[in-house]
């Protein structure tokens, strides 16, 4: 949860692209951020693997007008609304981009390669049919602020309840982890988005912190399996709810312009 997804990178820089805020360099640059090098395979009318720059223009050119993200996990289709060959391949990934008004998704493809100590990243966007359909499971932005807000009190309380080490190591590198990104990094979501949305991922990620302090800080006074599955289901609707605020974050945009329209 503390990572940004790259589907939000995508999401997030394309649509501040397609609403005019940077140019397409610039959006590319920040989507591909430290990894190596992105490409986008399967878009119609391209024989073989292009660009970002020139598949963000194919994708306006095919009647994208803006960029929806989903993060799915089993049993929970967040942000999907089919077919299923899109779904599964989604769910693999577990993150997908959904072109609003051309009937596509992209669904990334992850590579490493180079020795140990210079690995780079690479990735393939694959170009996939979808619905034009309601996202699932998606909230208002507003619906998203009070949801987080008790889930947060709920993952304060479950760790204080199951012991859960609140200091030592881990946790100190979980909390530095979090306070370096926010001291650099206020354009996660790119130009263009309500300061709403930019308030609602930053919660989003504090109750994810929450969350991978939980998981990374050994068993704290949980000793036994009983204990530490119990923490696990405890932590899942709290996990579940930073999930759906994170793509009520990133989908802002589309939704503000969706209202503008009407």
């Amino acid at each position: 949860m503390l990572s940004e997804p790259r589907s939000g990178r995508l999401a997030s820089w394309g649509n501040a692209l397609l609403g005019g805020f940077v140019a397409p360099d610039d959006a590319a640059l920040a989507i591909v951020g430290e990894d190596a090098v992105h490409r986008v395979e399967g878009i119609p009318g391209e024989a073989g693997p292009i660009g970002l720059t020139l598949a963000l223009g194919r994708l306006r050119a095919l009647g994208a007008t803006g960029l929806r993200v989903a993060l799915p996990a089993p049993g929970h289709p967040l942000g999907l609304s089919g077919p299923p060959e899109f779904n599964a391949r989604a769910l693999e990934a577990e993150e997908a981009v959904v072109c609003q008004g051309a009937g596509l998704g992209l669904v990334p493809e992850v590579y490493e390669a180079g020795p140990d100590g210079d690995v780079h990243v690479e990735v393939v966007w694959h170009c996939l049919p979808v619905r034009e359909a309601p996202p699932a499971d998606v909230p208002s932005l507003g619906e998203a602020e009070r949801e987080l807000a008790e889930a947060l009190r709920e993952a304060t309380e479950v760790l204080t309840r199951l012991d859960v080490a609140g200091s030592g190591p881990v946790a100190e590198a979980a909390v530095d982890a979090y306070r370096a990104r926010a001291e650099r990094g206020r354009e996660v979501l790119a130009p263009g988005y309500p300061p709403r949305a930019v308030r609602v991922l930053e919660l989003a990620q504090r109750v994810g912190l929450l969350i991978s302090v939980a998981h990374g800080s050994g068993h704290g006074g949980a000793v036994s399996a009983s204990e530490m599955g119990a923490r696990a289901v405890a932590l899942q609707p709290v996990e579940r709810t930073a999930r759906r605020a994170q793509v009520a974050a990133y989908n802002a945009f589309v939704e503000e312009r969706e209202r503008g329209r009407g």
